[in-house]
């Protein structure tokens, strides 16, 4: 059984002939034999990491895989690839996502493999992995590491990172002492795996499995299982199979599938992250995608799924409930049934052997009974972004969705540090947030849209306020939030303009966001800019600034 093996992408040395003799020699090296050199050859691409800590029970899951390829009769060959941490790199991991994913591309089209299976879990490895497969369109077949069990705090469950930030929210406002917040951070991540409330990681795993691009039940599989060390096989004796099929991303991951995407998204109140990496996945392929799209999908599916920041529960619940399967069955009548899957059936034919989710549960709701009704992602437009942004309604707070307020700006992080916390900058529970310069030019669009409610306020028992900016926020974040503000500040978007005092006004229903200020004003404003933030002078960064797109656009580079 041979589907080309080590015989594809010769190195070039100008005899094709002395490329497979060298190549031959260099394996024997390894310990391989004319058996092993017969057989279809499955790349493994491994991100594991010590700083990428949720990666850490990876190597097991590697072993799985490769033990799955073996039974399946290819050979395995794990490639280490880039690994984004998303607590330990500096600015922020979504700087490298197009990095990872341009050096993921080279290695599969570079090296010889018949397919490929793509480790990864932690934000922003998943969404690089599949821009990467994408754009190389060889058979691949996506496995996350999967999601943390929970830890336990004086009798109540925990979980990173929603519960990071309620919990340093109560610190910041003297709820809990020094003591306490230490306690706490023991129990935030008490296992191997990505965080198991519906942060990006988990909304990826999920998404994954609505786009058909792994396995049944793979999003969410905790980590620690056994269960994840199955898919584990099982991935690698169908990566075989994808290699013999000559089964291609660009066969599965069509328009209705992304759509079947959109569906599960919004379904799951997943993290408006996923709309940045399904639009520059979709890019990739020459689908088109828009936060109206997105829009669109929410306001006709309600949220279902039970878990935190929307709801009140956990990966590992959800699981337990079904995982996937379950919700896609719920689902079914909005969803696309022609889609194929990674695993051979279509989506229609997956759907027609799951069974609905059991009744004795409440942690996957009927379309009937929502946990909340549709609306869970609203694109916004107005004149403060005018190419549009997104807010997570589901995660925000009512009071605050019909809201007229002054500006308090911060035209920097390191300004937002300084100042924040300060009583002699006068903020008060009704003004607008506004932090600008952390969009995808300017700084590579840090998670840092949640931005903290002020010490001061907090400790006067303030939870929320309207926050606007052109970066991102986390998964694992709530609160009246503003995203992906498009153009960004650093490019020349009204937001540059905006200054302390003026009137923003939000209305989500409306899907409207409006700076009251006159054009005039504006256009004077305008001439006088100058743009505070200095473009980075060499490296990765300086092409990344020159060349990135826009949010709507997914952040990708202009020329991937």
């Amino acid at each position: 059984m041979s589907t080309g093996g080590f015989d594809r992408k010769l190195t070039s040395y100008g005899d094709a002939g002395f490329s497979k003799f060298l190549r031959r020699a260099f394996l024997a090296s390894a310990g391989l034999d004319a058996v092993d050199l017969s057989k279809p050859v499955i790349g493994i691409a491994n991100t594991a990491s010590d700083y990428t800590t949720c990666h850490r029970d990876m190597p097991a899951l590697l072993d799985a895989v490769k033990r799955g390829v073996l039974e399946a009769g290819g050979i395995p060959f794990q490639f280490t690839t880039m690994s984004i941490p998303e607590i330990l790199v500096n600015p922020t991991s979504m700087l490298f996502r197009n990095l990872m994913a341009m050096e993921v591309e080279e290695q599969i089209t570079a090296q010889p493999m018949d397919a490929v299976v793509l480790l990864g879990g932690c934000d922003k490895t998943v969404p690089a992995e599949l821009m990467a497969a994408a754009s190389a369109d060889i058979p691949a077949i996506s496995l996350v590491v999967g999601p943390m069990m929970t830890g336990n705090w004086r009798g109540e469950r925990l979980g990173a990172c929603t519960d990071c930030r309620r919990l340093w929210t109560d610190y910041r406002g003297g709820v809990l002492d020094e003591d306490e917040i230490a306690e706490v951070n023991t129990e935030l991540c008490p296992t191997a795996g990505t965080c198991m409330v519906m942060g990006t990681a988990s909304t990826m795993g999920c998404v994954l499995e609505a786009l058909g691009m792994t396995l049944p039940r793979a999003g969410t599989a905790p980590a620690v299982s056994s269960e994840r060390l199955r898919l584990g096989v099982a991935t690698g004796r169908r990566a075989v199979e994808l290699a013999v099929a000559d089964l291609r991303p660009s066969e599965i991951l069509t328009r209705e599938a992304f759509e079947n995407a959109m569906v599960a998204l919004a379904a799951i109140s997943g993290s408006t992250n996923a709309i940045i990496h399904l639009t520059a996945i979709a890019r990739r392929l020459g689908i088109e995608l828009t936060i109206d799209d997105f829009h669109a999908a929410s306001q006709r599916v309600p949220v279902l799924v039970d878990a935190k920041p929307a709801g009140s529960r956990y990966l590992p619940d959800m699981h337990i409930a079904g995982g996937m399967p379950a919700l896609l069955k719920e689902l079914e009548p909005l969803l696309h049934r022609s889609p194929v899957t990674v695993g051979g059936p279509t989506m229609g034919e997956l759907l027609d052997g799951w069974a609905p989710p059991a009744g004795h549960q409440d942690m996957i709701r009927p379309l009937g009974e929502p946990l909340k009704p549709a609306g869970a992602l609203v694109a916004l437009h107005g004149s403060l972004f005018p190419d549009g942004a997104i807010i997570k309604a589901a995660a925000a707070s009512p009071h605050l969705m019909s809201h007229r307020g002054k500006a308090v700006v911060f035209d920097s992080l390191d300004d937002l540090a300084e100042r924040m916390d300060d009583p002699a900058v006068g903020i008060e529970p009704d003004d607008v947030l506004v932090l600008r310069n952390i969009g995808p030019a300017a700084i590579g669009m840090p998670e840092a849209g949640a931005i903290p409610i002020p010490r001061y306020l907090a400790e006067q028992g303030v939870r929320d306020m309207v926050r606007i900016s052109d970066g991102r926020m986390s998964g694992t974040a709530y609160g009246t939030v503003i995203l992906h503000g498009s153009p960004e500040a650093a490019v020349g978007g009204p937001l540059a303009l905006v200054r302390d005092g003026d009137i923003i006004e939000l209305d989500v229903k409306a899907q409207r966001l409006e700076l009251l200020v006159g054009e005039e004003e504006l256009e004077r404003r305008r001439a006088e800019y100058v743009p505070p933030v200095r473009p980075p002078q060499r490296g990765w960064r300086r092409l990344y600034a020159e060349r990135v797109q826009q949010a709507r656009l997914g952040a990708d580079l202009d020329f991937l």
